[in-house]
């Protein structure tokens, strides 16, 4: 398509207006005819005189004023190329496939590339492809780094056709090559930035400490040396945080609440909080040592905001344990530390504020449904059932949402039929119980806290009222507006943590031998033959179920495994490639034959921990278009800090993630990889 000139046509014009005034005197002269003839000859005469002599002009003159319009356009192109090349923005012109065609001498400067520089822009700013500048959008946002300098990228399409004839053309494609050039501008905001990241390095940021393990700490010393303790950690703390000129107020005995600006929470990042292993140096006698959590809050708007930030982190860090940090800026959360066992709590006054919590909750509902995580663990069930005796006592009606039922729960859940006295619809799929649940219903989720994890994700919209019992570690991803939530890491199982709760939950629960079998089952499944994480509360409340009438006996029949099960997990075992020295990694396979593949490969991580000099065991199994990782430990390495750079997380000792658009292999990379960084920045040791 040929490219209108609009400029020559209105020229054209402009110039043809005198000999168009001729035919104004021409009709102007009609009239006269009729009031006078001879005025009317005489007016005729000049208008013919007037056009002849207009006409002369334009002849003669119109080869003149071409020229000196040529001219003048020339000149005017000159001055303005010349204005272009000395104009103090730096400017280029690029083709459509964002190469260089021109540029002025503040561009060339910049850039360090003389005028006959051809390449694509993208040689000198990678940022800034040829896809970047398709847009039809002006790119105002794109900022690039040159040398020691900031710019903003500012680009515009010049078109030498109207766009509205492109987009009509029949060849488009051939169009889009010839209709447009580039016109790119670098804008100096280096000083701009400079002064935004000095304002915000002078913003201030909240910061709550607390002593986790305060009174056992003090329990473990003698009398006469406690206030000398207290005074040792106090001067470690203020010591630490006024050398970052920082302010420290002791808010109670074991809080404190610190201020300090912006700009030293990045020395704090590269010491990875030292405080945290410093303080447990402190020994004046006691057995135990102090340890910290720390939520730090990071906020541009409103010191209230500030301070919101820092309860949600430090409530975070408690939530996964303590003894670590949690840094909370807007969406983003951090984490440091974590490395030691969690404390066990002796008091079991928590357990019984939830349990009055939870009546009280389940009272005030007409329908309760209980879900644990996707494809069902012992621990999982156990605490389900558990707390379906509970309602069963305050006369409610309840369901425990159960889709897939793996080879390892199935004789558990054949001992609770509509036989043996129990609810036809004790158990439901996610899709019943999508239709059933309403305003009125209360969710109980046990065994897991992220809303991703859970058996039906989409039942947690269906109620505003939801309750968490979990025994994980918390993540950046929670059960949002939970009315109770009762998550204890130190707690070896969710069953434990259930078990205790009955016990302050009604004076009148009684449980049946078969449903204290499936607690008691899942707190022996999760600690390993009580081998792994167990205190003191473990052991009774596994006593309490005992009084129940749980037999250990029928529990180990009823967690035999198959055959088929036996031989997935011998052959991971088998075929286990000692990693670092230190990492038993294995595959497990995912046979036809085994129906539970990913509960074999749990427990062919727990095998591995029994050979000597394996200080962590990863085993991956692919089932249902993912990748399970089962990861195990025994007390030296921390696997859920590993698992959660994976995408998961869990315990200490015990942990797990999920892969997608991976296959094994991959996967199995992945996690050298990842134990390869941590070893190299000191997160892990071997």
């Amino acid at each position: 398509m040929k490219r209108k000139n609009h400029t020559g046509v209105q020229f054209k014009n402009c110039m043809c207006w005198p000999l168009m005034l001729t035919v104004l005197i021409v009709l102007m002269n009609v009239p006269l005819y009729y009031f006078d003839l001879k005025a009317g000859i005489c007016v005729s005469i000049f208008a013919a005189l007037y056009f002849l002599i207009v006409l002369a002009i334009f002849i003669a003159n119109k080869s003149v004023l071409r020229n000196e319009a040529i001219n003048f356009a020339t000149q005017y192109g000159t001055i303005q190329k010349k204005l272009l090349d000395e104009f103090e923005i730096p400017y280029a012109l690029l083709d459509y496939n964002s190469k260089i065609l021109w540029m002025n001498k503040s561009f060339s400067k910049i850039v360090e590339k003389n005028k006959t520089y051809h390449k694509s822009i993208a040689t000198i700013f990678p940022s800034v492809t040829r896809e970047l500048l398709e847009k039809e959008e002006h790119n105002d946002h794109i900022h690039v780094k040159w040398k020691d300098r900031i710019y903003r990228v500012s680009a515009g399409k010049i078109y030498f056709q109207d766009q509205e004839d492109a987009k009509n053309s029949d060849n488009k494609e051939e169009e889009k090559s010839n209709s447009y050039l580039i016109a790119l501008y670098l804008f100096d905001e280096t000083e701009l930035h400079e002064s935004i990241q000095e304002i915000r390095e002078q913003q201030m940021v909240s910061m709550l400490i607390y002593i986790d393990n305060y009174e056992e700490a003090l329990d473990s010393v003698e009398e006469v040396k406690r206030s000398l303790l207290v005074a040792l950690v106090d001067r470690k703390v203020s010591k630490y945080f006024s050398e970052r000129d920082s302010v420290i107020k002791k808010i109670e005995k074991d809080k404190y609440f610190v201020v300090f600006k912006q700009r030293h929470l990045e020395a704090l990042i590269e010491d990875k909080f030292s405080i945290l292993e410093d303080v447990k140096t402190v020994k004046v006698g006691n057995e135990m040592a102090v340890t910290l959590s720390i939520g730090v809050g990071v906020s541009e708007n409103s010191y209230n905001q500030k301070y919101e930030y820092a309860r949600m982190a430090i409530d975070l860090a408690l939530g996964r344990g303590g003894d670590q940090v949690v840094v909370k800026e807007g969406e983003k959360i951090s984490y440091f530390g974590g490395k030691s066992r969690q404390v066990e709590k002796m008091t079991r006054v928590k357990a019984r504020v939830k349990a009055h919590a939870l009546r009280e909750i389940i009272e005030s509902r007409e329908e309760v449904f209980i879900m644990g995580h996707s494809i069902s663990d012992m621990d999982a069930f156990g605490a389900a059932v558990g707390i379906f005796c509970a309602t069963q006592v305050l006369g409610k009606k309840a369901h425990i949402v159960l889709d897939e039922v793996t080879s390892s729960l199935r004789p558990m859940k054949e001992c609770f039929t509509e036989e043996k006295g129990y609810p036809e619809d004790m158990f439901l799929g996610s899709e019943q119980a999508l239709e059933m649940a309403d305003n009125r219903s209360v969710v109980v989720v046990v065994d897991t806290n992220r809303p991703n994890y859970t058996e039906c994700p989409e039942l947690l919209k269906k109620t505003k009222t939801i309750v968490v019992f979990d025994h994980h570690r918390q993540s950046s991803e929670v059960i949002e507006n939970a009315v109770l939530s009762y998550i204890e890491a130190y707690a070896s199982s969710t069953c434990e943590m259930v078990a205790e709760v009955l016990q302050y939950f009604n004076e009148n629960i009684h449980l049946k031998p078969n449903e204290a079998d499936s607690i008691y089952a899942g707190i022996l499944i999760d600690t390993n033959n009580f081998m792994t994480k167990t205190g003191v509360r473990t052991f009774e409340a596994a006593a309490y179920l005992r009084r129940c009438g749980a037999e250990v006996t029928r529990v180990r029949k009823l967690l035999r495994d198959d055959m088929a099960a036996y031989k997935a997990r011998a052959e991971a075992v088998r075929h286990a490639e000692v990693y670092r020295g230190a990492f038993a990694i294995s595959i497990c396979p995912a046979d036809r034959d085994v129906e539970s593949p990913t509960i074999a490969g749990a427990q062919a991580a727990n095998e591995l921990l029994n050979i000597v000099g394996i200080k962590a065991s990863f085993v991956l199994t692919e089932y249902n278009g993912k990748i399970y990782i089962s990861s195990r430990s025994i007390d030296e390495i921390n696997v859920q800090l590993i698992m959660e750079r994976l995408g998961g997380g869990g315990h200490l000792n015990i942990a797990g993630a999920q892969m997608t658009n991976c296959t094994v292999a991959e996967a199995k990379r992945r996690i050298q990889i990842t134990l390869d960084q941590m070893l190299k920045e000191g997160d892990i040791e071997v």
